[in-house]
């Protein structure tokens, strides 16, 4: 039943007035390009830890990936072990660092510039903005579809209007404040979030009699498992799936290591590092960001499989059953019939928190890759002005760009296109931004060559071979009469474990082909600031 109160009414419109306060003195402050594309270089740690951890975790992890683990199982935990090892402890104390230091050198403010200035190549910072741009929509809308069914199932509003009120709060806040402003509202709702997640853990705990008693009861569903998972490899909620199934393949390959690798080469998350002032303060954001996303990946994955102990219990019926086969509706259907109203009205604003803090952070990454990246350094050779007001632009673009995928994307897309995105990142940048980082022999050539490979690879292996989205997209039948060009195996491994090895042994089989960078550049580019 829906939740329709004048509690939650007051509720939300306190919360978007605290939102809009944060993001106005956002915009008070914000005089200077670097105020507006990096918050001034000078955030205090915990901001930083939690706005990186409301950016990375949105509703496609609570809603989407939560939906995967009720129909998957807990296996999906290790993805939350991935986030935390490579997410947080790698991210800031390896490359956050090194990130922050040369972005100060080199006087960067996105990552395609941080790219483009380490290499000496406008191409670099104009292909890369280019791959955001169009790339990042599919990303923004599916956080924008968690959202919005969740608000559908909440209140009973139209998802097509959902989608749209949410766009359009989150627009009004990105396109005046900038960078600062994205990071003074993620602060506040990855506070809200890590208070939501842990009520809802408790509560799930208390509604199915206890943690042993919950585990249990998932444990003995295992003969409920469909017959169609059972073929693929699925062996039960609380157990990994069959080595080697499709299953298998699934959950490793795309869900836990496309997300959990691909982290590393986020635009959105990789440009945080150079808003803090001294390496000191990124250590210290490491004991903010680790407990938090813990708690937001953790609790998603677990109470998304014991749904289905609920489900069984009240319906008689598993949780892809419950939601009618849609696996993003399995969380909000959960939230509004195990929880009380209270909760499902603190848990609205959890969710609108989800969202709105990593749609801002994409929003703004796409509007600085097409406004600075690739029209002001790359079409006009960095000879436009009025930058700033490009990027607003192009956060208008990428807006409604993101609004009419959330329309028209199918169901049960969320954590499918997390990992698609995520894996194209892994493929075009890693490897070059890894390079960029700890290798100095890496040169121009090669990282062109790793950018242009990693790229075109990996949308390659999307369109051909992998099933999921080979065989919807059809371009594999239309042109040679297949679904997909090859068979086996390999049409359930995921893109990133094929393009982002391929792209890393060409940049550097390149680099070391071609002259090295000069030593002057390199001198500017690695003393530490």
């Amino acid at each position: 039943m829906a939740v329709s109160t004048p509690l939650l009414g007051v509720v939300v419109l306190i919360y978007l007035m605290v939102v809009f306060w944060c993001g106005w003195i956002a915009y008070k402050r914000t005089k200077e390009v670097d105020d507006y594309m990096l918050a001034g270089r000078n955030v205090h740690p915990v901001i930083l830890a939690l706005s990186y951890g409301a950016a990375f975790i949105s509703t496609s992890a609570i809603v989407g990936f939560g939906g995967a683990a009720a129909v998957l199982g807990m296996g999906l935990l290790w993805l939350a072990v991935m986030n935390i090892v490579v997410g947080i402890f790698i991210a800031f104390v390896l490359f956050g660092s090194r990130t922050r230091s040369m972005g100060v050198n080199l006087k960067a403010v996105t990552f395609p510039e941080l790219l483009g200035k380490r290499y000496q190549s406008r191409f670099i910072q104009g292909f890369s903005g280019a791959v955001i741009g169009l790339f990042m929509p599919l990303y923004a809308g599916i956080v924008l579809i968690g959202g919005a069914r969740f608000v559908e199932t909440t209140l009973g509003i139209n998802y097509d209007i959902a989608v749209l009120i949410l766009a359009i709060i989150v627009a009004a806040y990105v396109i005046t404040g900038g960078l600062l402003a994205v990071m003074y509202t993620d602060a506040l709702q990855g506070g809200l979030m890590f208070i939501g997640m842990a009520i809802l853990l408790a509560l799930t705990y208390i509604k199915l009699g206890g943690i042993t008693e919950a585990h249990l009861a998932l444990t003995n569903m295992v003969t409920l498992v469909p017959d169609s998972l059972v073929a693929g490899g699925h062996t039960g909620w609380t157990s990994m799936p069959a080595f080697g199934s499709p299953i298998w393949w699934t959950l490793i390959s795309t869900l836990v290591l496309g997300v959990g690798i691909g982290v590393l080469a986020q635009p959105q998350l990789a440009v945080r590092f150079m808003t803090v002032n001294s390496k000191k303060s990124l250590n210290r954001a490491v004991f903010v960001g680790g407990p938090f996303i813990l708690m937001m990946t953790g609790v998603a994955f677990v109470v998304g499989s014991l749904s289905n102990v609920y489900f069984f219990q009240t319906d008689g019926l598993i949780s892809i059953a419950a939601a009618g086969g849609n696996q993003d509706l399995i969380i909000p259907e959960y939230i509004n019939s195990a929880m009380p109203d209270l909760f499902v009205i603190i848990f609205m604003v959890t969710l609108l928190a989800a969202a709105m803090s990593t749609m801002s952070s994409q929003y703004h990454t796409m509007g600085s890759a097409i406004g600075h990246d690739f029209y002001r350094e790359y079409l006009m050779k960095g000879n436009a002005g009025k930058t700033v007001t490009m990027t607003r632009l192009g956060i208008s673009i990428t807006i409604v760009a993101s609004v009419i995928l959330a329309y028209i994307l199918p169901i049960s897309i969320i954590a499918r296109a997390t990992a698609i995105f995520f894996g194209i990142c892994a493929a075009a940048f890693l490897p070059m931004y890894a390079g960029a980082l700890f290798w100095k022999r890496m040169t121009r050539q090669g990282a062109i060559a790793s950018l242009l490979v990693g790229t075109f690879s990996s949308l390659f292996w999307l369109t051909f071979v992998h099933a999921k989205e080979a065989v919807p997209l059809g371009i594999s039948q239309a042109l040679f009469g297949v679904d997909t060009i090859l068979t086996g195996t390999w049409v359930v491994v995921d893109p990133i474990l094929v393009a982002t090895p391929l792209s890393a042994i060409v940049a550097i089989a390149v680099s070391l082909m071609t002259e090295p960078p000069s030593e002057e550049h390199l001198a500017k580019c690695y003393n530490k600031k």
